[in-house]
């Protein structure tokens, strides 16, 4: 149940948070609102303000919003075309479809300030095992010790440690002080160069010492203006990521294999909810910047098609053809159907394979 519970809060607030942009946008630039909707299908209560009909619905997966003149060939009461989304100039436009990937990535931002006013995870440099055979082994670390200093320079996490070992010179000697039952112990240790993979599968070759981190964590207190700036940092980061992701996806360094859907959403939404309420805040703020960010692609259906679309009407200065976008759509479509059943068959598989 919390897995299924974890994936309805996970979806429904993101797809909510996107909605919202385009309608607070679109209102703030005068285009009429006639619906806004949390939730899909029947109508569970709402109450009207002004045009604008707010509605609580059935199904909680999010939200719709209804312009008015949304659509092309809708009729629109002359009263209204000063208010109506297709009379309005190409920057108007681009900005209310815009305004829904971009609240993904504020509110991203909004998320791991939450998560980092409780303090910046980092795992401390707790040696967890030792590579049989590996320079870590021959020089005698063992599994346990702290690692306090490398070449007189004090690592306080395990990405210090990693950066310190990164910048080494194979075959001269690292020389690491640990803390082993109570006091400290030096050990000469000569990296070696040794292939492993990037996070898009790449291989790469780096040295290294042979050892593997601990489950030890410390958490770094910080203030509310760095917690604000390391929330944009880490956003910029997984944006960066994201957008490698895909261009990886394309050039197929990346297998399709390696994609997921709904099944793993859910499954590592209720894992994540159940390592507590900052686990899930992080894991709710990675598939934001997903969110914003695929919906950006320039795929037709999606909001970064519909910015294409705007941006060739804004050179040409004239409109695209109902035939062109038509073609343009089914092609968008065909590709996100496609896309649908490779990550639902890729879902499928893992748990076959379990």
């Amino acid at each position: 149940m919390i897995y299924f519970l974890s994936f309805i809060v996970v979806l429904g607030v993101l797809i909510f948070v996107h909605e919202f942009g385009h309608f607070i946008v679109a209102r703030r630039l005068g285009i009429g609102v006639t619906k806004f909707s949390f939730g899909f299908g029947p109508k569970i209560a709402g109450v009207k303000r002004g045009e604008t009909e707010y509605l609580l619905s059935a199904i909680p997966l999010g939200g719709y919003v209804k312009l008015v003149g949304e659509s092309e060939g809708e009729e629109v009461l002359p009263e209204d075309l000063d208010r109506s989304f297709q009379h309005k100039p190409i920057w108007v436009k681009m900005a209310v479809v815009a305004a829904g990937p971009l609240s993904n990535l504020v509110f991203a931002v909004l998320v791991f300030w939450f998560v980092f006013m409780g303090g910046v995870p980092s795992l401390t440099t707790r040696i967890g095992d030792v590579v049989a055979g590996a320079p870590a082994a021959q020089a005698g670390l063992m599994k346990g010790d702290l690692v306090l200093r490398v070449n007189g320079e004090k690592v306080s996490t395990w990405e210090d440690l990693a950066a310190r070992i990164r910048e080494a010179s194979p075959g001269k000697p690292l020389q690491v002080v640990v803390l082993r039952d109570g006091s400290e112990k030096a050990f000469s240790v000569s990296p070696e160069m040794r292939e492993g993979r990037t996070v898009f599968g790449e291989k790469v070759s780096e040295p290294k010492i042979g050892i593997v981190a601990g489950q030890e964590v410390v958490y770094q207190k910080i203030g509310p203006v760095s917690a604000f700036v390391r929330g944009g940092q880490e956003t910029g980061k997984l944006i960066y990521l994201t957008v490698m992701t895909v261009v990886k996806l394309v050039t197929r360094t990346l297998p399709s294999n390696t994609l997921g859907g709904p099944i793993l959403i859910a499954q590592i939404a209720g894992d994540q909810a159940r390592q507590g309420v900052s686990a899930f805040a992080y894991f709710l703020g990675l598939l934001s910047v997903n969110l914003g960010i695929l919906n950006l692609l320039p795929i037709p259906i999606l909001d970064g098609g519909h910015l294409l679309f705007f941006s060739v009407e804004g050179l040409m200065r004239k409109p695209i053809s109902p035939q062109a976008r038509t073609v343009a759509h089914q092609v968008g479509l065909a590709l996100i159907l496609t896309l649908t059943a490779l990550v639902f068959y890729n879902d499928i598989a893992r748990l076959l394979s379990r």
